[in-house]
């Protein structure tokens, strides 16, 4: 009987073991898991809102596709200059620039006067433009294709009369492509200056400007005709006379009396 107590003995030892054995290999419940890293619990929210999240922010293309609205807002305003901000059109870089005014249907127009008889062929640009007489004279004309210009002024800015392709973009309206030239044109006018509307009208194949441009304490009257004359861009005729040379402001209206197509 000793023998068969001394072998309970053993068979109960084993089995206690097998049981121990399991408890630490198994899980003690289905909803155990194994261990992992140890990991901060979330926060509960506050009673003044939601925690911060630790996520990582999202990249500048995932919240632009996200929300146009505050991808929109995210853009570069339009600066002043012959240079576009990204996502803006050429008008909406006219409109926001502050040496432009609006150009309002108040704006009276110019009474032209018979061309002169006198002119000078561009072929590049397929326009015929006046040829002024004393004290203009013809010049270099890189960058452009015509230059004509008045002797030096103590003042350091002398008119100017020249001719070009168009040098910015073409508008559906050639209204809107005469302005868009005006613009440009600053880009030949000291530091500072800013425009005042003097009149405008279409003309044949085109649109004509007339304009003040103001700098300081002085100013220059200029004036830009945009003709289509038949080639891939529309040409360009730009005349600026500085108040230092006033006696030739009368020229501007012979200017935009004689631009025509090259026939």
């Amino acid at each position: 009987m000793r023998v068969v107590y001394r072998g309970l003995a053993a068979i109960g030892v084993a089995a206690a073991a097998a049981v121990a054995l399991v408890v630490v290999v198994f899980p003690a419940g289905p909803d155990e898991v194994a261990a992992g890293p140890v990991t901060a619990p979330p926060a509960a929210p506050s009673s003044s809102g939601p925690a911060p999240s630790t996520a990582a922010p999202p990249s500048a293309s995932a919240s632009a596709s996200a929300s146009p609205t505050l991808a929109a807002e995210a853009m570069p305003s339009p600066s002043p200059g012959s240079s576009l901000a990204p996502g803006y059109t050429a008008m909406e870089a006219l409109y926001a620039d502050p040496r432009v005014p609006k150009l309002t249907s108040r704006i009276k127009r110019l009474r032209l006067a018979s061309p002169t008889r006198k002119v000078v062929k561009d072929r590049r640009t397929g326009l015929v433009v006046p040829n002024l007489s004393k004290p203009w004279k013809s010049y270099g004309a890189a960058p452009f294709t015509t230059k004509q210009v008045l002797p030096k002024a103590r003042t350091g800015v002398r008119g100017m009369f020249v001719t070009c392709p168009l040098p910015t973009m073409r508008q559906k309206s050639p209204r809107d492509t005469a302005l868009l030239a005006a613009r440009w044109t600053l880009n030949h006018h000291p530091e500072g200056s800013r425009i005042t509307w003097l009149a405008s009208q279409p003309v044949k194949h085109g649109w004509m400007l007339v304009y003040r441009v103001k700098y300081g304490k002085h100013q220059s009257r200029a004036a830009v005709v945009v003709m289509d004359g038949g080639m891939s861009k529309p040409g360009l005729a730009f005349v600026t006379v500085p108040d230092s040379q006033r006696k030739q402001w009368r020229d501007i209206g012979r200017v935009v009396a004689g631009v025509r197509v090259l026939g």
